[in-house]
């Protein structure tokens, strides 16, 4: 255990996060999601839901402000703009974290085509459908 650091970051997670160079993609993925067959790295978060995942890695991850979208997520089947109460929750924590940046939805294949190319995907026990999310990583100013 650390002091101020989320336990839900494990010690693989962390060292992930601190590996990460600016303008590396993390996804961070519900339990349906095929993340075995997408990931060119996997970290698996079983027990956790998405909202606390995404919070955690938001506490002690910059986002990317040197573009105009830097955190993406999946949308219900190819409705781009239909909000589900999990997308609503994603919109929320992202807000708290990065008031400044807007989620942005991906649609289905460009999605897909995203997380594939993602540095590492994190795969929660999230039971609900459609709640994934990419963050592109920023730098700390000094």
């Amino acid at each position: 255990m650390l002091k101020g650091i989320d336990p839900i970051l494990s010690p693989t997670l962390l060292s992930t996060l601190r590996a990460m160079g600016h303008g590396d993609e993390i996804a961070i993925v519900d339990g349906n999601y095929p993340g075995v067959e997408h990931a060119r790295r996997l970290i698996r978060l079983d027990g956790v839901a998405l909202i606390p995942a995404l919070n955690a890695v938001l506490s002690v991850m910059p986002i990317d402000d040197f573009v105009d979208e830097a955190i993406f997520r999946s949308t219900f089947r190819q409705e781009r703009d239909t909000l589900k109460p999990v997308h609503d929750e994603i919109i929320a924590c992202c807000a708290r974290h990065e008031p400044a940046q807007t989620v942005v939805p991906l649609v289905g294949a460009a999605f897909y085509d995203r997380v594939r190319a993602a540095h590492t995907l994190v795969q929660t026990s999230e039971p609900r459908l459609y709640a994934n999310v990419i963050l592109r990583k920023g730098v700390i100013y000094p």
